[in-house]
């Protein structure tokens, strides 16, 4: 509570502006440095692991007759397991939405009690999304192969 209250003032008030001023640059340059420089850094990885996939792709079609079988069968079977992982997000997306929803009830069930009307159906929102994400991976979903 001393620091909150030194910080957004208190009985000195210029005692601390330098620990103001440190906070602040911190966090500018968390925004302006170091999120760009991780962005830069994953394409550059992104394009390095496309070359050297193009790169194993290309060495498999022209190895021998059967290589451009192989090739295709191994692009196929990576985007198989990409549409598998989507799957798999959409699936724990769909259960963490139910979750909150169940919890934003009961919480706001206890919180509120039955004497103030029905607000704790608003967790019903997050409820339904996630219970439509469920139903369109086991229900509308295109079969994987």
């Amino acid at each position: 509570m001393h620091l909150a209250i030194s910080l957004f003032g208190g009985a000195d008030e210029m005692s601390n502006m330098g620990l103001w001023l440190f906070l602040s640059i911190g966090a500018v340059s968390l925004f302006v440095v170091f999120i760009p420089l991780v962005s830069w850094i994953n394409s550059r990885k992104e394009e390095r692991e496309a070359f050297y996939k193009a790169e194993t792709l290309r060495r498999i079609t022209e190895s021998t007759g059967e290589g451009a079988k192989m090739a295709v069968e191994l692009l196929r079977e990576e985007d198989r397991r990409k549409r598998m992982q989507a799957r798999e997000g959409v699936k724990i997306g769909g259960l963490i939405n139910v979750a909150v929803g169940v919890a934003l009830v009961i919480f706001l069930r206890v919180l509120l009690g039955s004497h103030s009307g029905s607000p704790f159906l608003c967790g019903l929102i997050p409820g339904l999304i996630g219970v439509a994400m469920l139903a369109y991976v086991y229900l509308l979903a295109a079969p994987i192969e």
